[in-house]
């Protein structure tokens, strides 16, 4: 969520920014806005709404001056309207600030400042950011804002530049993340590498506590003491190509249709046929230390927690270790049961969800060993775990996760087949189940090949205004995760229980006007499921099943049929999910809904 941008050099800074805002609209906002100086102050622009505004406002009025920051903003404090949106000036215009996060006591500092004469002109937390750097302004810039930072509690993501100081940008961040590109003569600030990444591949990551000063041919990074911090200058090692529709007419399309591909890159390498196991070199863990691991603890939000269910019933299945999934949300808010045998995996695409990265501090500070599944590679959580695993997926623009959700679920089951060959699997079953992942990326291929059948099928439902998913075992968080699909981007009501459950309440709901989806692969419950298609079908209810073979029990009862390829039980929710996310995909789209950047969402949620 938000996105922050600068550059500092020779060049014009305004096209820059304006490409670089452009190019993080994925990550969710609701207005936008930059400030340059101009040589001899500072001149914003700032517009509600899409970045085509922006753009059309700074045609009409442009700014010339090669210093300069962006920002796109998700409305956390006050409306989304071009008052409210960043870079906020202080009173004097003096100052400008881009911010990303919340300043938690941003309403005794601004009484503080209103005290002293300030004058407030937006309803954000941040304005106050600007006034205290002017008012603690003594000749450095970022003096001033080390001297603010040590008076602001909450978290942040912060690009300052002033006209009283003007050949530099200071940044600084706790909590919602931040990296300096390096350029040649022209240097820059940005919360997602893929803002720059048409101008450098060479990036510095900030840590929490970090403030670096930028210009335009030298950085440095201090603490809040002044105290120089070293940081190693990374590498980006995807393309530009990675990050354009490709073609597609949407990201999140393009996204379905690579899963044959992102899926064999999470598993390259790493499965080994022969011995039916896997090499997971990032784990950092000894083979006495993995199997002193006597219970897991799996925490996650929205669709990294459903690929944790998942993880947790593949994890108890075959490594037999008993293993818990916990919102993350809600893990450090409770007292939650560790040891020092406690193995805490965090799942999270982007390795920067806030309250995933607290709950992992939370577990290393009480005793666990931590292993993140995570796809940016660089991310706080890839830093900060003490072992992990990369997704390999390529970067994920489209909001709703697709293809991180099958390689999150696909890293899971390398893990388990690592560990449970360590403890009791034997290597016949080994072999399986490592056949049955090799066999995956060419059975998605055949689920996508058949993708016009699916779009049918949402032609007939795309006025509905309730669904219902449902499945058993392995395919339960299946449904899941095809509700969420669902109400995400076509903004139609949507839960998913497991089908049992049907009876103890959702039956209620069912006539002729609702949909009901079952993910009913032939699986070990697959017999159960079909008692509950026959109760859908005895009160008219309109069903849509997933399944992988004819079977005669099921005459009659189904009225939209979705065929997947046979495979193991654990690996179906992985071909399931495939035609839920064309479903869903194919639906919004005929409802006219912005598939890649639904209402009041954000890519990532660096926030509580």
């Amino acid at each position: 969520m938000c996105g922050i941008i600068g550059s500092i050099g020779p060049n014009q800074s305004a096209p820059f920014l304006l490409e670089g805002l452009k190019r993080m609209e994925y990550r969710g906002y609701d207005s936008a806005g930059i400030a340059i100086y101009n040589g001899t102050a500072l001149e914003t622009r700032r517009a509600a709404g899409k970045i085509a505004k922006l753009e059309a406002l700074l045609v009409a009025e442009p700014i010339a001056g090669t210093v300069g920051i962006g920002h796109t903003r998700w409305a956390t404090h006050g409306p989304p309207t071009a008052r409210n949106a960043h870079p906020h000036l202080s009173a004097d215009g003096t100052v400008a600030v881009v911010h990303n996060g919340i300043i938690e006591n941003f309403t005794a500092i601004k009484s503080a400042l209103q005290d002293l004469g300030y004058e407030f002109r937006s309803d954000t937390d941040t304005e106050v950011v600007a006034h205290l750097v002017q008012e603690l302004f003594e000749g450095s810039l970022e003096e001033a804002v080390i001297n603010a930072l040590r008076k602001i509690e909450g978290t942040f993501g912060l690009a300052v530049i002033s006209s009283r100081d003007p050949g530099k940008i200071v940044a600084a961040r706790k909590g919602s993340p931040l990296l300096i590109g390096i350029g040649e003569g022209q240097n820059f600030v940005a919360s997602d590498p893929s803002a720059i990444l048409a101008h450098t591949r060479q990036v510095v990551y900030l840590n929490d506590g970090d403030v670096a000063v930028i210009e335009a041919d030298k950085y440095h990074v201090i603490d809040i003491n002044a105290i120089p911090q070293p940081r190693t200058v990374d590498r980006i090692d995807w393309d530009l190509a990675e990050i354009e529709r490709g073609g597609y007419a949407h990201f999140m399309l393009k996204e379905i249709f690579e899963q044959p591909n992102t899926i064999e890159n999470t598993m390259r390498g790493r499965l080994i046929l022969e011995d039916g196991t896997a090499k997971l070199g990032g784990l950092n863990l000894t083979h006495e230390e993995l199997l002193s691991i006597d219970n897991i603890v799996i925490t996650a939000c929205g669709t990294s927690w459903h690929s944790a269910l998942i993880g947790e019933m593949m994890l108890e299945e075959l490594a037999r270790i008993p293993v818990s999934v916990e919102y993350a949300s809600e893990f450090r808010y409770r007292n939650p049961i560790i040891t020092p045998t406690t193995l805490c995996i965090v799942i999270s695409q982007s390795g920067e969800t806030a309250d995933t990265l607290a709950a992992m501090r939370e577990a290393k500070r009480r005793g666990a060993r931590t292993l993140g599944l995570v796809n940016v590679v660089g991310s706080t959580i890839a830093r900060e775990d003490d072992g992990g695993v990369y997704l390999h997926a390529g970067p994920e623009i489209g909001v709703a996760s697709t293809k991180a959700f099958t390689s999150q679920v696909a890293a899971l089951a390398l893990f388990t087949l690592k560990l449970a060959r360590k403890r009791d699997l034997s290597v016949v079953r080994g072999r399986e189940i490592a056949q049955a992942m090799h066999n995956l990326p060419a059975q998605i291929q055949k689920v996508l090949d058949h993708a016009q059948d699916i779009e049918a099928i949402a032609e007939e439902f795309k006025r509905a205004s309730n669904f219902l998913y449902l499945g058993r075992g392995y395919n339960f968080p299946a449904a899941l995760e095809g509700a969420l699909k669902l109400k995400e981007i076509s903004y139609i009501h949507a839960e998913g229980y497991p089908a049992a459950e049907m009876k103890h309440g959702p039956i209620a709901l069912i006539d002729e006007m609702m949909p009901v989806v079952f993910v009913a692969p032939h699986d070990a419950v697959f017999d159960k499921v079909v008692s509950n298609i026959q109760e859908v079908k005895a009160r008219k209810g309109k069903t849509i099943v997933i399944t992988s073979r004819d079977e005669p029990s099921l005459a009659g009862m189904i009225d939209y049929e979705i065929r997947i390829p046979e495979t193991i039980d654990m690996l179906t929710p992985i071909l399931a999910a495939v035609p839920l996310q064309l479903l869903a995909y194919y639906i919004a789209v005929k409802r006219g809904s912005d598939v890649d950047q639904p209402r009041n969402l954000a890519k990532s949620v660096t926030v509580e």
